[in-house]
């Protein structure tokens, strides 16, 4: 059976902790067809961020990610599905740390 690797792909992502709206809407751009007010209870462990994606509308629980695709598109991610599959991107531009510039 022939397998298939994912090819490795560079993502934004924004955990949703109930307390960042602010940024969360900011990284969906504040555009209006992504953005759907965020519901709750009330406190941060019980609230949810309701997503527009490109499935209909996803809710991002407290501690979920939200992931911009390599496409724009918007969707959540479980805390544990995203640590196994994404790792943060270390600044690989070949000038980086060795104190390039003009200055």
């Amino acid at each position: 059976m022939p397998q298939f690797r994912k090819r490795p792909v560079v993502v934004e992502a924004v955990k949703w902790t109930g307390n960042n709206r602010t940024e969360l809407i900011e990284f969906l751009g504040g555009e209006k067809e992504h953005i759907i007010p965020l519901d709750g209870y009330g406190d941060s462990v019980h609230s949810y961020a309701t997503i527009k994606t490109l499935e209909g509308r996803m809710h991002a629980r407290c501690g979920d990610w939200v992931v911009k695709g390599i496409k724009g598109e918007f969707y959540p991610v479980k805390h544990d599905i995203f640590v196994a599959t994404y790792e943060p991107v270390l600044d690989e531009r070949p000038d980086a740390g060795e104190g390039g510039g003009d200055g």
